[in-house]
């Protein structure tokens, strides 16, 4: 029987993942499925530019993995039975099912975060989905000039966010609440930048503004100042996908899978995560944040592991490190800051229009690298099969375990 390898989530992650282990592991050994509950991949980190009114090129799964051997399955993942190990989803054609699983990877990534500030759900926009950023664009679409938008949250998704929606609708009134200082991660260069192209796009700025409700027409602040919003955006950090919490997984505070340097849960070794879905440490031990730039790596060594592991091979780690925050500042002003491998600013950062192109690139290099996750290997690995003396008790038949993992 083949192993079978099912990856939950066709993120950056999940997709990068299950196309990496088509390309190592033997078709005649292994049976990859992947499960989304779209048809096709998401560009999340386009999705400001979707809700600004752009148009993005649809990327279909079924054809992006098209020859590779995964199969593409689109349902919603409803449970996870880690202990069964099986997976409850719900077709796109409502029908209920159950996948069974001698391998997963976990990669259900996260939604937005209300931060359990009062009236978000009711009155603020997210753009950490891509039904979420298509409801914004038709509300954008609807205000007439002067209407104010505000965004709350001065991080990466916040700053793409304000700047899009300014460059894309001058005629609006746009304004963006940080709750510290502004850009206050960013070194002296990349802080002045930011300044300078939010003023020559009229944005006002909100510093030290901790947003406690929002309502109808505007948000209210900690002192009580209310900031005008016929719309608000909120893009104050992001939420992990809840199904991880309700099983037995080992998971931290935030609902995270924990897992070893190798992707595998701590808890249950048949378990991998990456992306979103993974409490992962990097360098100086400081959780990797939630982002694309920690979420490709993560399923570079999570495929590996699997691969070498299936096959008896040695177990590579992915030297998990950041080199960079990419933003994007409009379609024609970026902001490159170059970081220590632990994610803090340095001094050098690249700004303007080539910055924009950087950005772009890396934006096109993600996307190209879902269906491409290099390198190829000159000939796929095949999978080593254990007597049944070393199949470990309460495996399904067939099931594919190396010593190791047998250990």
């Amino acid at each position: 029987m083949q192993h079978r390898i099912v990856v939950l989530g066709a993120g950056y992650a999940g997709a990068v993942a299950a196309g990496r282990l088509a390309r190592r592991l033997h078709s005649d050994d292994v049976a990859i499925t992947l499960v989304n509950a779209e048809s096709d991949f998401v560009e999340r980190v386009r999705l400001h530019q979707l809700a600004a009114g752009q148009d993005l090129t649809p990327r279909p799964l079924d054809e992006m993995f098209a020859g590779t051997g995964v199969e593409v399955r689109q349902a919603r993942v409803t449970a996870v039975d880690v202990d069964r190990r099986s997976v409850a989803v719900t077709d796109a054609d409502g029908a209920e099912r159950t996948l069974e699983y001698d391998t997963l990877v976990h990669a259900l990534g996260s939604g937005w975060n209300d931060q359990g500030v009062p009236g978000t759900a009711e009155h603020a926009h997210e753009i950490a989905s891509r039904p979420g950023a298509l409801r914004l664009r038709e509300r954008l679409a609807g205000l007439g000039a002067g209407e104010t938008v505000t965004v709350v949250g001065g991080g990466l998704t916040g700053l793409e966010a304000a700047t899009e929606i300014a460059e894309a609708r001058p005629d609006l009134d746009v304004a963006l609440v940080a709750h510290g200082a502004f850009g206050d991660w960013l070194s002296g260069k990349g802080r002045g930048h930011l300044r300078k192209v939010f003023a020559g796009l009229g944005i006002r700025v909100h510093e030290h503004a901790a947003v406690t409700a929002v309502e109808a027409g505007h948000v209210v602040t900690a002192d009580g100042t209310e900031i005008p919003a016929a719309v608000t955006v909120w893009t104050t950090g992001f939420a992990v996908h809840p199904i991880a919490r309700a099983t037995t997984l080992e998971v931290g505070d935030t609902g995270q899978i924990v897992v070893d340097r190798t992707m595998r849960s701590v808890s249950h070794p048949d378990v991998y995560a990456v992306g979103d879905a993974a409490l992962a440490t990097g360098p100086a031990d400081k959780p990797l944040r939630m982002s694309c730039a920690s979420g490709v790596p993560t399923a570079w060594q999570a495929a590996d592991a699997i691969a070498a592991r299936l096959t008896g091979g040695k177990v590579p780690t992915v030297p998990l490190r950041y080199f960079q925050q990419c933003v994007s500042l409009g379609r024609g002003e970026g902001l490159i800051q170059f970081v220590t491998a632990d994610d803090r600013a340095v001094g050098s950062a690249l700004t303007g229009r080539l910055a924009a192109r950087y950005k772009e690139l890396i934006c096109k290099g993600a996307a190209w690298g879902v269906a491409h996750p290099l390198p190829m290997p000159a000939r796929r690995r095949r999978v080593v099969r254990p007597s049944s003396a070393e199949q470990p008790a309460g495996a399904p038949a067939g099931a594919a375990e190396t010593a190791e993992a047998a250990a």
